[in-house]
């Protein structure tokens, strides 16, 4: 593994933790060069599936898309990391689940709009209101009545 300060490619690991949920393993790694310390994370590599857009083409799976979605719609709200961590893991484990090589962006909406009906009302109609392209007051009126019910 390559220093990210110095960029000296031996580096050592000095201490190895597997996460709480057991999706991954956090190492500390010390370079010989320059003895700085940095933490790497290993994850599984899977295939997500190919993301369908509206327009036909067809992207890779982005987890970093995702969670800027995620923190965009939750700006300034009371939620913790962990928890947008947990909804963005849900999705994934959803997407892999499916069994399929394409899906399209509409259902990984739809189940964006799930997991921040669950984390936080108001993130989830501020997504919802750029989603759904909300034309008027009320399309904002609608999705709240909703939330209510």
């Amino acid at each position: 593994m390559k220093c990210p300060f110095c960029g000296h490619a031996d580096t050592q690991v000095v201490e190895t933790r597997m996460a709480e949920d057991g999706d991954f393993i956090r190492r500390r790694r010390q370079c010989a060069h320059c003895e700085k310390r940095f933490t790497t994370y290993e994850r599984p590599d899977v295939t997500f599936p190919a993301v369908v857009k509206k327009d036909g083409r067809r992207i890779e799976y982005e987890r970093g898309k995702l969670l800027a979605s995620f923190h965009l719609a939750l700006r300034k709200r009371p939620v913790s990391t962990e928890q947008i961590d947990g909804a963005v893991e849900r999705i994934e484990e959803k997407l892999l689940n499916l069994g399929v090589r394409e899906v399209p962006s509409s259902r990984i909406g739809e189940l964006v709009m799930r997991e921040l009906k669950k984390l936080d009302k108001v993130a989830y109609v501020r997504f919802a209101s750029v989603y759904r392209s909300f034309e008027d007051v009320d399309d904002f009126k609608n999705v709240v009545d909703e939330i209510r019910r």
